[in-house]
């Protein structure tokens, strides 16, 4: 790979950090009155989104399994000055997501932006984690994300424009250990979206724009969401938090961006990635090893929400870094209180 120019690595952060400032009066105009359709609104990034959209009087359709909390989403919007339309979706059935366009476009004529914010998640040892949960998390983070692609791009094509938001990660490009089938489908997506854009510009469609988000881990409502064979309580280090990546999404959907790794450490990843591929797999292998499986506390086997939605999980913050934040004091201070007892 040819060595990139400082001052082109140090424009490239400055704007990736401008892309996760909250949006201005100037862009929220631009999102007042259009039509989002999000999938996976029902809690972490799809809801933050969503409400955030409210606050900018947005026709908001949401879309996910949980269709009781998809309501409360729906209040918030309606009562800060937005319009919502409630869709319960499985976007691993490609019916559902037909029918999830077909009411959109009924309710409101149009769509601006699709979103598909889901990814289900699935920790632990590749040989010990059970074969249906695989095929279930490439139903929904692989399968899904094509049906909710070709049909959003099926409506852009027919209005003449429009942008498409895919849910990517930092493992789109770098690979956790432990995760091996979920990076599996993240890679997939950013494959996925950097054909389609060449094929859209190939084909004449110069206003679909096709955006890859690419966070570092955020706390949300996904670790608690994973399935779980690790042995060890979902959680990673140095999260950001959610907000962060909320703003680039809405933001990202008025300024489209092919590709958008959120934040200095998803950027400064994908960067040593392309430097030094094998050397940041390791460390970041290592890195997985230890929040996951050294000094995680105990937690049982689950399937987590792969297979059926879970009741817990319904907000954009999950406070797992406040969690972590309270073990490591407590590890202190019994580390202390042992060091006082042995003098």
């Amino acid at each position: 790979m040819a060595a990139r120019p400082v001052w082109l690595l140090v424009l490239g952060f400055f704007l990736g950090s401008c892309a996760t400032a909250k949006l201005g009066a100037s862009g929220q105009k631009k999102v007042q009155g259009k039509t989002y359709v999000i999938i996976g609104a029902s809690s972490g990034f799809g809801r933050g989104m969503a409400e955030q959209l409210g606050t900018m009087k947005a026709n908001v359709v949401l879309a996910a399994r949980r269709g009781d909390v998809l309501e409360e989403v729906a209040d918030k919007i309606r009562s800060a000055g937005g319009t919502a339309l409630v869709v319960p979706t499985d976007i691993s059935k490609p019916e559902q997501v037909q029918r999830l366009a077909e009411a959109a476009m009924q309710k409101y004529g149009r769509v601006d932006v699709w979103v598909n914010d889901v990814g289900v998640g699935g920790i632990g040892r590749f040989w010990e984690m059970p074969l249906d949960d695989y095929s279930r998390m490439i139903d929904v983070n692989l399968k899904g994300i094509v049906y909710g692609s070709q049909a959003a791009i099926k409506l852009f094509q027919a209005q003449g424009r429009g942008v498409l938001m895919n849910l990517g990660s930092v493992e789109s490009h770098v690979p956790l250990a432990y995760h091996a089938v979920y990076a599996s489908t993240k890679g997939a997506i950013k494959n996925l979206d950097q054909a389609l854009n060449q094929e859209l510009r190939l084909s004449g469609y110069k206003n679909i724009e096709v955006v890859t988000i690419e966070p570092w881990a955020v706390d949300t409502p996904f670790w608690g969401h994973a399935a779980n064979y690790s042995g060890g309580t979902p959680r990673m280090a140095a999260m950001d938090p959610p907000s962060k990546v909320v703003n680039a999404m809405v933001r990202s959907s008025v300024r489209p961006r092919q590709e958008l790794p959120v934040g200095w450490k998803a950027r400064g990843a994908v960067t040593s990635h392309r430097v030094l591929p094998h050397f940041t797999e390791r460390i970041s292998g290592n890195i997985a090893h230890r929040y996951q499986i050294k000094t995680a506390p105990p937690a049982p086997a689950t399937a987590g929400s792969v297979h059926q939605p879970m009741v817990t999980g319904r907000g954009v913050d999950d406070g797992v870094r406040q969690r972590m934040k309270e073990e490591k004091r407590q590890r202190k201070q019994k580390k202390n209180t042992g060091a006082a007892a042995a003098r």
